[in-house]
Parts: C-alpha cells; sequence; structure tokens
C-alpha cells in the first residue's frame, strides 16, 4: 500500500517536474523572440535616423567652385545656367553643390541664393566686377530679421523693380549691390562672386557681407 502510494507520488512529481520544464522552456522561447524582435526595431530605428542625417558639407557656406543648382520648381536640383535666366529678372533660387561630393548645401538656409539677370549697363562699377553677362547672385536672406527674400516688384521709392522681402517691406536694389532702398533692414544683402563655364554657374568666391538677419543685443 505504502509503496504503491509511494509510486503514485513519483509519477506525479514527475509529471509536475516535466510541466514545469515545458513552461520554462516556452519562456525561454519566447524571451529570445521578444529579445530579437527589440533588436530589430532598434536597427531599423537606426538605420532610419541614418537615413535621415545631413550628408557631411552640406551645412556649409559656399565654397569657390562650387556649382549652383535650382532649390525650387520643376527644374529643382538641376544647374543653372544662364540661358534659363530670364533678362531683367525676375530671380530664381539656388543652392550651392560640391561638384566632388554631388552635396547639396541644403541643410542651413542661410545658404539660399538669389541669382538674377540684370542689362549689364544698369549696375555699378562695384557690381559689375562680381557679375557674369549681367548675372548677380546674393544672399536670400532678408538682412532685417532673417525672412526669406521672394518678391521681384516695383520699388515703393522708385520705379525700377527691386527684390523684396514681405515679411516686412524691406526692399533691395540688385544694381547697386543689393544696397537698401525702403524698409528696416540695417544693411544690404550679401552678394556672391560668380564664374561662368559651358554656360553653366558655379561659385567664384566666399560671400561678400554678411548673410542673416540682425542679431538682437
Amino acid at each position: 500500500m505504502s509503496r504503491a502510494s509511494f509510486n503514485t507520488s513519483s509519477s506525479s512529481s514527475d509529471n509536475t517536474a516535466e510541466s514545469d520544464a515545458d513552461a520554462c522552456t516556452e519562456q525561454t522561447r519566447r524571451a529570445l523572440l521578444m529579445n530579437a524582435l527589440a533588436t530589430t526595431a532598434c536597427l531599423a530605428c537606426s538605420t532610419q535616423v541614418h537615413a535621415g542625417e545631413d550628408a557631411p558639407g552640406s551645412d556649409e557656406r559656399p565654397q569657390k567652385g562650387d556649382l549652383l543648382v535650382f532649390s525650387e520648381g520643376d527644374q529643382e536640383g538641376k544647374p543653372v545656367t544662364a540661358a534659363a535666366l530670364s533678362a531683367g529678372g525676375p530671380p530664381v533660387h539656388a543652392w550651392p553643390k560640391d561638384p566632388k561630393t554631388s552635396v547639396v548645401r541644403s541643410a542651413s538656409r542661410l545658404n539660399e541664393i538669389l541669382i538674377i539677370r540684370l542689362d549689364p549697363t544698369e549696375l555699378d562699377e562695384q557690381t559689375k566686377a562680381r557679375a557674369v553677362d549681367g548675372i548677380l547672385a546674393y544672399s536670400a536672406i532678408c538682412s532685417h530679421a532673417g525672412c526669406p527674400v521672394t518678391a521681384w516688384v516695383k520699388s515703393d521709392v522708385g520705379d525700377k523693380e527691386v527684390l523684396k522681402c514681405m515679411c516686412h517691406n524691406s526692399e533691395y536694389d540688385p544694381r547697386a549691390g543689393a544696397q537698401v532702398v525702403f524698409g528696416p533692414a540695417p544693411r544690404r544683402l550679401a552678394a556672391l562672386p560668380l564664374a561662368l563655364a559651358d554656360g553653366s554657374l558655379s561659385v567664384a568666391g566666399n560671400f561678400i557681407g554678411k548673410v542673416g538677419g540682425a542679431q538682437p543685443g
């Protein structure tokens, strides 16, 4: 009787042990699966962050030799050519592009450039020295509050068209080095010397003047 009772008790213990082992195995399997899923998710997240990072050099100021490419419109990313510019305006917006790495320096809005083609006879001597075939380049960032300069309109104080920031109505005359002719802007737009080769425009030197809006204080 006692032996029978012993045998019954042993069988029950064995079954319990097997159940515990199965449960442990299942928990281990689930833990491994969860770890694998978590690792995959982390890798995917890391890849997305890496893919969203700006390329090295994309926030650097325009460099001598950089090509100029359209920053908007149907031709976005394509080289700005002399043939693409209408005589007398309006200006086009462009980014500098490193010709060696093909990196477009668009990570900083301070790098956006206005390019306009005017009658060379209308330019003052200093402005003409920076132009090529009447083509000029200026910073597209207003020197007042750092808003974008987006308009090409008739001046409020004259009969010629000017570059205008619509935020606070500052106006710049591109024929005279983009000097301020109206509005609160404290200084002219920074100018960018140009070069022309095989019909395409490139940067001939650093910005002349400060880029961006006035700093408080």
